[in-house]
């Protein structure tokens, strides 16, 4: 008798097991093809950054403009954060997720939970290593790393010394730019040093303040976006060297910078586009229509020579 009840409680366990991975009924996703109906879940990296603000708001002005409702979270760059965040937003009955990964491989348990229950995937300016995604939104970071290598090349020359400052391990962005710059700076140009400061700007003032002490021979630094350029440039400034920085995303800060002769250089995003073409996609997959699995936003130097 005992061995019997052992049985149909582990039989029920598994049951309600199995029907958590579930939203409730008043959550799932309402298949109406009315837009005011719909409801978008969008899942920020940071937004302790000008270019993942200028993202949301790209997304939620244009879905306003669709008559769409979004229910915005903010992951703070926690992973762990991010993936009970979207689990969240898929118990609050969202029919569509747009989400801009903090780290490309732990956010695929996300991508693969949405896909269980039906709720179509998209991600902004960063890819999910696992899971369907309908289609990444982004710009071709490869290219831009590329782009910012070429300028450096043109104004330090070849075989200068030069240091890179690396985003946050594991994001697809920090991969495709280090990606695009060595494919030109590992023939070009001396890479002396080169070291994480996670896409933030303090970080990128601590960390080139200790590259500059080990490396007093750079000429220039690529940063894997604007935040971390400018932080290069408070401990470049502070250190009183010559020093070419070359930043990614081109945000309102970094194109000051460079106006002013501060920064060299950003590989300029579009982040408002981004957000935008994110939403009309997730219109499209809604409403059952095709839709490309990268569509790309261009990409622009700018320079004070522009």
């Amino acid at each position: 008798m005992k061995k019997i009840w052992l049985v149909l409680l582990s039989f029920s366990l598994l049951l309600l097991g199995a029907c958590s991975l579930q939203p409730p009924e008043w959550a799932k996703p309402s298949e109406s093809k009315n837009l005011k109906d719909i409801k978008i879940g969008l899942s920020v990296s940071t937004l302790n950054n000008p270019f993942f603000v200028s993202l949301k708001e790209g997304v939620q002005k244009e879905a306003k403009k669709l008559g769409m409702e979004v229910v915005v979270v903010d992951a703070q760059n926690d992973s762990a954060k991010q993936i009970n965040d979207v689990e969240d937003l898929m118990q609050q009955g969202v029919n569509i997720l747009l989400i801009n990964p903090t780290d490309s491989a732990a956010i695929s348990t996300a991508v693969q939970s949405a896909n269980n229950v039906g709720i179509p995937v998209i991600t902004l300016d960063r890819s999910a290593e696992k899971g369907k995604v309908e289609t990444l939104v982004a710009s071709d970071n490869v290219k831009g790393g590329q782009m910012a290598a070429d300028y450096m090349v043109k104004k330090v020359g070849e075989k200068a010394q030069v240091a890179e400052l690396e985003g946050v391990p594991g994001a697809s962005a920090t991969r495709e730019r280090g990606k695009g710059f060595h494919n030109v700076a590992d023939q070009k140009l001396d890479i002396t040093a080169k070291q994480s400061a996670d896409f933030d700007r303090t970080k990128g003032l601590n960390v080139m303040e200790n590259v500059l002490q080990g490396n007093p021979g750079i000429k220039a630094v690529f940063a894997h976006n604007d935040e971390m350029a400018l932080g290069a440039i408070q401990a470049i400034n502070s250190s009183g060297k010559d020093v070419l920085v070359v930043g990614f995303d081109g945000n309102d800060d970094a194109i000051k910078a460079v106006k002013e002769g501060k920064l060299g250089a950003t590989v300029a995003q579009q982040p408002v586009l981004i957000g935008k073409l994110a939403v009309k996609s997730a219109k499209n997959v809604l409403q059952g229509k095709k839709v490309d699995k990268q569509i790309p936003v261009p990409l622009k130097l700018v320079t004070s020579e522009k």
